[in-house]
């Protein structure tokens, strides 16, 4: 093998490894944390246009019956 070869192959690999770990490595974590914050505030929209309905009220006191007035008609 010729020595040249040997150090184009080298210099080839080493660019490979800069590419891949300065290039599409970086690419692809900023990718991710881009679309996780995307879903994030696509949930947070989510629960502020839908909020979940409220607890039902458990009334400890019977409710209170208000008094019935019966009208006569007058004519």
């Amino acid at each position: 093998m010729n020595i040249l070869e040997l150090a184009g192959e080298l210099l080839l690999l080493y660019l490979l490894y800069k590419f891949i770990f300065n290039f599409i490595i970086p690419v692809y974590q900023a990718s991710v944390k881009v679309k996780k914050q995307f879903h994030d505030i696509q949930s947070k929209m989510n629960e502020h246009m839908n909020p979940p309905p409220p607890p039902p009220k458990s009334n400890s006191n019977p409710a209170v019956q208000e008094e019935y007035i019966d009208y006569e008609e007058i004519k």
